[in-house]
């Protein structure tokens, strides 16, 4: 799990309780601290007044701090009213970055008849400024910071900036061009770039086959991955060429993935390797899935960036799985097949299962299965998991956001595979068709729902969520 950086503002009004401001300061830092994934940057009693913002000055040193410390988001919170005008300097510095305000609840009065705090009221002001800015944000409410509800809120918040921070300027892989007849997979480039600062890598069949070809048998990271392969997988049913060829595919991918410097990658996958090489990609596709470079079949480059958006959103703990809405159950109600023919990460596999290397359920239709060896065959193990799909229409982008729960079953079915349950599948299905969405989505363990629909917001991604 990678740690995400965290810019937390603690503001105050100096007309309000300090000593209250810098209690629930510190409560909140020390609930914070629980939080794993994240990196508190903080200003401390050296660089502010108690370590709190309470004017322009404060501001404008927070504002070095955390460009300093290269942070992926801001927590606005009023430990007391707040001051506005220095809340909204910190925004307006990072415009574009995931924002989170919110405010503390109100201890008990003075012995007087004082109020502390009015957070309440100040954090209406920051609010209104936000919204005077067109600065987007989202609120974590008026909390306690040890309340659970702020806990989850700031977890959310973190993956919705790993998110914009892996996302935005990423460099995607586009490795032959997509197949003939799948204009399902078109995908506009200068929307990418004037949407979210990303790069197309093209690189050719031609060129990939030149690294492959150039890996002699001997070399050293070469012997590694077939090792891995053969413990990892059941290769009984494939050549030991095939395994060699597969390796050798794997081993070129990652040296062009460390040139180019891509985050994430689509692949003509058939047929050309297959007739070339007598070798399917698929179980290399899932073995890089595995290990942090998302790979799309079929030249899929939107499918790429929502497998990205996916495994950011897991602050990089778990793969995705680049799948086919296949088809309905033929008995049982909301449940449909998530399946591609080969592809998924190996950790996915259901528990006391193995992965097996087979000829290509598909494509050895129409070519000899000998020459279409290398698809990872296993069921995926249960558990919830959410499935999206990113797509573009005349320069604006789109995003399919729903959850589902992976069944088990016992059949034996081909490819890498689960059944998988939803609350209404008439409704999911018709949003898809009626929205435009495509046959190919990408579907990960988990619950990442909000902070994905999060990160839209920010992103300017139209969500439809189901």
């Amino acid at each position: 799990m990678s740690k995400v950086k965290i810019g937390f503002a603690p503001l105050h009004r100096d007309f309000f309780d300090e000593s209250w401001a810098m209690e629930i300061r510190k409560r909140t830092l020390r609930a914070l601290s629980e939080i794993e994934g994240i990196e508190v940057i903080v200003p401390n009693e050296d660089l502010t007044k108690g370590g709190l913002v309470r004017n322009d000055d404060d501001a404008e040193k927070v504002i070095r701090l955390f460009k300093d410390e290269d942070i992926a988001g801001v927590l606005l919170g009023t430990m007391t009213f707040g001051d506005e005008v220095a809340a909204l300097k910190i925004a307006e510095a990072f415009r574009g970055m995931p924002i989170m305000l919110f405010g503390t609840k109100e201890p008990p009065f003075t012995p007087d008849g004082n109020r502390r705090s009015d957070s309440f009221c100040g954090t209406l002001s920051i609010s209104s400024g936000l919204h005077r800015r067109n600065i987007p944000f989202t609120f974590a409410g008026i909390i306690f910071p040890e309340e659970s509800a702020f806990l989850r809120a700031v977890e959310d918040f973190a993956r919705t900036c790993s998110i914009l921070k892996g996302f935005l300027g990423a460099r995607i892989g586009l490795v032959g061009p997509r197949p003939e007849r799948f204009e399902t997979c078109v995908f506009n480039e200068v929307a990418m770039i004037n949407h979210f600062g990303q790069e197309v890598i093209h690189v050719s069949l031609g060129q990939l086959f030149e690294v492959m070809d150039s890996i002699k048998d001997d070399d050293a990271q070469l012997k590694a991955i077939i090792n891995e392969m053969r413990a990892q997988a059941d290769t009984s049913e494939v050549s030991d060429k095939a395994v060699l060829n597969m390796a050798r595919l794997e081993l070129a991918l990652r040296r062009i993935i460390e040139e180019k410097k891509l985050q994430a990658l689509a692949l003509r996958c058939w047929l050309e390797i297959e007739e070339v090489y007598g070798i399917s990609p698929c179980y290399v596709l899932g073995r890089l899935t595995d290990s942090g470079i998302m790979v799309a079949c079929e030249s899929d480059v939107y499918g790429a960036l929502t497998m990205l958006i996916q495994y950011l959103a897991s602050l990089r703990s778990t793969p995705p799985h680049f799948i086919d809405w296949t088809i309905q159950h033929q008995e049982k109600e909301d449940v449909f097949l998530a399946w591609h023919c080969g592809n998924a990460p190996p950790s996915l596999v259901r528990k006391e299962a193995k992965v097996k290397l087979r000829p290509h359920s598909i494509l050895s239709r129409v070519l000899d299965p000998e020459r279409t060896q290398g698809t990872g065959e296993f069921q995926l193990r249960p558990g919830p998991v959410t499935i999206c799909r990113l797509i573009e229409h005349e320069g604006k982008f789109k995003i399919l956001i729903t959850k589902g729960e992976i069944v088990e079953s016992h059949q034996s079915l081909r490819g890498s595979w689960s059944w998988v349950r939803v609350e209404d599948l008439d409704k999911l299905y018709r949003t898809l068709v009626e929205e435009g969405f495509t046959h190919h989505a990408s579907m990960i363990h988990g619950d990442y729902v909000k902070p994905i629909a999060d990160a839209c917001k920010f992103l300017g991604i139209e969500t439809v969520i189901v």
